[in-house]
């Protein structure tokens, strides 16, 4: 093994700082035992604080209708081959039914950005999962809101909110979205759902269209700006109704090193091993595990609308009831060495 890359890593550890050269230093080496190294830190680091512990999120996705038109994404509003769909309250309400009864203690409600699901209705559906299932945790997955909108989820009863930034570096953003969307009201949005008192996840796409090793690094300042307490990274998968169809994909070695490193400058971050890393490689959400990750999110959607909700082609266990998905994703954890929590999985400064 390389002694400087081990130098490297072990000061990342320490200091939970990184520089642009030993970020490029990291992402162009081409040496196994390297990356090896990089990975048994990285899992070192999660098990002081999770031991060897992963956390399940059910996942709802209850909307593929979208008014945004991101170019990297299958539910953008100007894809007519879209199958739209929406789930009814008393649909969302019976996924969380069924997740209780299979011992999940998150619910992730994901969705685009769906006028037709307003404050209201929104806020009506956030109790009745509160006043059901009181000892879950309500996460909610839908895009850029306003300050008055986020506050109300809050006081519903929502406990954390994901929203990838998708790039920090503003050229890079715009290449990614059209003119309407901003990536200052992106960060905005993330700014103050931290200020009302959310469990906030940000995250990148690796591999997106015009990324560099720069950007990345742009994107790992922001988040030690951000300090989230969730990261979600996946590798990016082309979806062949938008403009970056014959794009490449993102490089599952390279996800992999970036979860390590996430790992080492966020300790104590919540960080999954997405379902785009496993789309991406068959062992891919075990791969993650073993380079620091420690949450995963099997899908308790009803199986008649998994193959709608495609941001990327080729997604994992469409098909799949959620009873057996979830079997599966605790047996594929328990072979590598790991074991599924029941808990709620909290970030450690929220627990109680």
């Amino acid at each position: 093994m390389d002694e400087h890359y081990a130098g490297i890593i072990n000061e990342i550890s320490g200091s939970k700082q990184i520089s642009l050269s030993q970020l490029e230093y990291i992402l162009t080496n081409e040496v196994s035992s390297n990356d090896e190294y990089l990975f048994e830190t990285a899992r070192a680091v999660a098990a002081e604080y999770f031991d060897r512990q992963v956390y399940l999120r059910g996942l709802i996705e209850f909307t593929n209708y979208c008014k945004n038109d991101c170019y990297y994404c299958g539910i953008r509003c100007s894809n007519s081959n879209a199958d739209r769909y929406r789930l009814s309250e008393e649909e969302i309400l019976s996924c969380c039914d069924l997740g209780d009864r299979l011992g999940f203690k998150t619910f992730v409600l994901q969705g685009g950005e769906d006028p037709y699901f307003t404050d209201d209705i929104l806020c009506r559906i956030i109790e009745r999962i509160r006043s059901e299932h009181p000892s879950c945790a309500i996460t909610l997955s839908i895009g850029e809101k306003s300050y008055e909108s986020y506050k109300s989820f809050y006081e519903a009863g929502a406990d954390r909110y994901l929203l990838r930034h998708e790039t920090a570096n503003e050229e890079h953003y715009n290449r990614l979205h059209p003119g309407a969307m901003s990536p200052e009201n992106r960060k905005r949005c993330l700014y103050e759902l931290k200020e009302i008192g959310f469990q906030v996840g940000c995250g990148i796409m690796v591999g997106s269209p015009y990324q560099t090793i720069r950007h990345i690094y742009d994107d790992l300042i922001f988040m030690q700006e951000l300090k989230p307490h969730m990261i979600g990274i996946g590798p990016f998968i082309a979806h062949k109704d938008t403009p970056f169809k014959t794009e490449p994909d993102g490089d599952v070695r390279r996800t992999l090193l970036l979860l390590s490193v996430i790992r080492l400058l966020f300790p104590k971050v919540l960080l999954p091993a997405t379902t785009a890393l496993g789309t991406a490689d068959v062992m891919g959400r075990e791969k993650g595990i073993l380079a620091g990750a420690n949450v995963l999110m099997p899908n308790l959607s009803p199986v008649n609308v998994r193959g709608k909700y495609l941001l990327y082609d080729g997604k994992i266990c469409t098909g799949e009831e959620a009873a057996e998905c979830n079997m599966c994703l605790r047996r594929r954890v328990e072979r590598i060495g790991y074991r599924v929590t029941d808990g709620r999985g909290d970030h450690p400064d929220f627990a109680s």
